[in-house]
């Protein structure tokens, strides 16, 4: 299967694939420090909750060459500010921002408020890489453990996209389809458009065409149809926050799948890496949902298509309750049930 780098690391500078430019073009998008890295992810040059943590840990990597002597603390936490406020539904970048936040405190612990900004900037830069490399590792295992799930399917529906291009490179939902394919597992997949930004159309059926897995492209207005046929036994997404009692924001679309699912009994499973786990935060009326600007709605490809004057509501994610998930698939194992203890459970357990 061919491999998809979404995030390059380069003679100290950070390429993106930019994935506004998919499936047309393949181009890279070359950043250079924290400023341009969120306007990237704002932007959605870059989208994906484990992609953009990773992203984000580089743009501050980037910009700590910069910092001053002295005021390290200062130029962190404006550079992690700016970073932050690109997109605050997906925890992985306030997790990659606190860690990161953390290796520059060791350095300061150690060699005393003075230490060379240099020495500071080597080690968010070596930490950065390792939650680079670390995220292909712990999407592998989610994608195994998921894989076992899918044995028997029939046909599965993915909504939006949460394969190689959200995450440093393997995939958590599309990780989970790739993991059964890999293995020998055959079924059907079926990938929605996922309106307004048609992540499903330009990107999951672009990916899933690169690996050599057929898929079947369809509008998000389908589904209860396409669930009526009995083509599909279960549904995998991925998630942008879930929260400690096994609520999952993810795109918006994802709660009308989710319920649908449930009205023609077939899974629905959400591929979480324990990065993506908020337990801090109780359920899914704490999870801060984004509003997107209008023209995502009223505009394609850049020609209006709505009328002149027309309000617009674009919330990019919804919540699903805990109660419609059938599973959340992690690194640490399938967990199901009682998932306020499960997932402390599995991240504990992935934390070491």
């Amino acid at each position: 299967m061919a491999e998809v780098r979404p995030i390059v690391w380069k003679g100290g500078k950070l390429f993106l694939l930019d994935q506004r430019k998919l499936p047309a073009r393949e181009t890279l998008l070359e950043l250079s420090g924290a400023r341009d890295t969120a306007k990237a992810i704002k932007d959605m040059a870059v989208r994906g909750a484990p992609a953009i943590g990773v992203t984000a840990a580089f743009g501050l990597a980037m910009e700590a060459t910069h910092f001053r002597a002295g005021r390290i603390r200062e130029d962190l936490a404006k550079a992690a500010a700016t970073l932050e406020a690109a997109r605050p539904t997906a925890v992985n970048l306030k997790w990659a921002l606190v860690r990161l936040h953390g290796v520059a405190e060791d350095v300061l612990r150690e060699y005393g408020e003075d230490a060379s900004p240099r020495r500071v900037a080597a080690a968010i830069r070596r930490e950065a890489q390792a939650m680079m490399t670390k995220d292909i590792e712990v999407n592998r295992r989610l994608g195994g453990h998921g894989a076992k799930l899918l044995s028997r399917a029939s046909g599965v529906l993915t909504h939006c996209n949460a394969g190689a291009l959200a995450t440093a490179g393997y995939g958590t939902a599309l990780g989970v389809i790739r993991s059964a394919w890999e293995s020998g597992t055959r079924f059907g997949v079926y990938a929605t458009e996922t309106r307004p930004y048609l992540q499903g159309a330009r990107l999951t059926s672009w990916e899933l065409t690169k690996l050599q897995i057929p898929v079947t492209l369809l509008t998000d207005g389908m589904v209860g149809h396409l669930f009526g046929t009995g083509r599909v036994s279960a549904v995998v997404v991925g998630t942008d926050r879930t929260a400690a009692n096994g609520d999952v924001a993810n795109k918006i679309g994802t709660y009308q799948i989710a319920v649908l699912a449930r009205r023609h009994n077939i899974d629905f499973y959400v591929a979480a890496p324990t990065s993506s786990i908020d337990l801090d935060c109780r359920d899914g009326s704490a999870i801060p949902i984004e509003q997107r600007g209008s023209e995502e709605v009223t505009h394609v490809a850049g020609r209006r298509m709505a009328a002149e004057g027309v309000q617009v509501f674009n919330p990019a994610f919804d919540v699903t309750p805990a109660e419609l998930v059938t599973a959340i698939i992690t690194e640490a194992g399938v967990v199901s049930g009682d998932y306020r203890q499960g997932l402390a459970r599995a991240v504990k357990k992935a934390r070491g």
